[in-house]
């Protein structure tokens, strides 16, 4: 695989999750990205530093849920983020980073992936619910919510 960032022609994939569960959910997909140029949105916790190290990590600011100044701290560096690195896809486990990421990302035509977290079987979340009318794929991980989704999410397994 080529090392030079300039060279390398594989996808380049955002990975934009909430530290913690959401950030264990997205390192279960590696088998998804792990071809791909991947770089890490989330927040500067620990867990986070001690799970990523080594890789290219981008912080947001927390807290996010139901704050709305940090959502809108975020979507600034979403733009700064997204602009700068000009990822293929970005792809999310939530929470409430993914909002201004997800949003950003659809208004510069960058596909949008969301995976809803596991935790979620009977209905969506909020972020969830937020980000659904602006990703390309939205994925649930038990066939109940898909169902109950109205054929808004698709069910494709789950990733624990």
């Amino acid at each position: 695989m080529p090392t030079d960032r300039a060279t390398d022609t594989r996808p380049k994939v955002a990975l934009v999750c909430s530290s913690g569960g959401h950030l264990f959910e997205m390192l279960c997909l590696r088998a998804f990205w792990s071809e791909c140029q991947a770089f890490w949105v989330t927040f500067d916790t620990p867990d986070a530093a001690s799970l990523l190290a080594g890789e290219r990590v981008h912080h947001a600011v927390h807290p996010t849920n139901r704050n709305v100044v940090n959502m809108l701290r975020n979507a600034v560096r979403a733009v700064r983020i997204l602009a700068r690195e000009r990822p293929d896809a970005v792809v999310s486990t939530g929470a409430g980073v993914a909002v201004p990421f997800i949003v950003v990302a659809k208004l510069l035509g960058i596909r949008t992936i969301y995976v809803e977290s596991i935790t979620r079987i009977d209905e969506l979340s909020l972020s969830g619910r937020m980000v659904r009318p602006f990703v390309d794929e939205f994925l649930v991980q038990w066939p109940e919510l898909a169902r109950a989704s109205g054929g808004r999410a698709d069910y494709r397994g789950q990733v624990l």
